[in-house]
């Protein structure tokens, strides 16, 4: 497997943004398809927040790069992002209107 991170973009504050996943080098997007708040904690805990307060679709500036992963879902008790399920990197039938965004709790 190639190397994948994940961070928050385009949020006004810390802790908030579209979800966005560097991979293979290149940055990209979440699909919010089956996007839920068991995907937002895994994604707020990763990034070191303690849980979210809201997680949303389409409610910051949307990405521009492929989209990463679609119809992502997490159990809430993985480690990383990596360990929940989602279609194969890059493979998906989203638009960035519906790039997943999260707000995590500060």
């Amino acid at each position: 497997m190639k190397y994948a991170s994940i961070g928050l973009v385009a949020g006004g504050h810390s802790g908030e943004g579209c979800v966005e996943v560097l991979y293979n080098n290149t940055l990209g997007t979440v699909c919010s398809d089956q996007w839920d708040d068991n995907d937002a904690q895994v994604v707020c805990r990763m990034l070191g927040y303690s849980g979210i307060s809201m997680a949303a679709n389409a409610y910051f500036e949307m990405g521009s790069g492929p989209i990463w992963m679609d119809n992502f879902q997490c159990e809430d008790h993985e480690t990383s992002f990596t360990k929940c399920s989602f279609n194969a990197y890059g493979v998906n039938n989203c638009v960035h209107e519906k790039d997943a965004v999260v707000m995590c709790n500060v």
